[in-house]
């Protein structure tokens, strides 16, 4: 029995729109966020702790993976607060045409990426 249906799809031809790829990566910036709570949590129970709990606390955001990590999660904020706002746009019926979806998307990775840079700077 034959059949014109492809027997093997390759995902490395697949190229998604930048509207998905922007999308998935909303969904994967939430979950880091998720995940950088406990981080987040721990560092403000032992700053808090006592005085030499802060003093703790200052020291290890002084080593480069801490930075490293503040500046993720600082990156999954951002970008997460950017790609809602978006969302936003398009809920109230501003740029939700197909066009309009892809000039927004586009701005909000340009201003996204703006601003994830200006963090690191911060940061670091």
């Amino acid at each position: 029995m034959k059949t014109d249906r492809p027997v093997n799809l390759a995902l490395y031809t697949i190229h998604f729109p930048v509207t998905a790829v922007a999308s998935i990566t909303h969904r994967i910036t939430g979950v880091i966020l998720m995940v950088g709570i406990g981080f987040g949590l721990w560092l403000l129970d032992l700053a808090l702790s006592s005085e030499a709990g802060y003093l703790r606390a200052s020291e290890v955001m002084q080593g480069g993976l801490a930075k490293f990590i503040l500046w993720g999660l600082l990156a999954s904020v951002i970008y997460h607060v950017c790609a809602g706002l978006k969302h936003l746009l398009l809920d109230m019926h501003i740029a939700d045409s197909l066009e309009g979806g892809r000039i927004a998307t586009w701005a909000m990775l340009v201003i996204s990426a703006v601003l994830v840079v200006l963090a690191g700077v911060w940061v670091w």
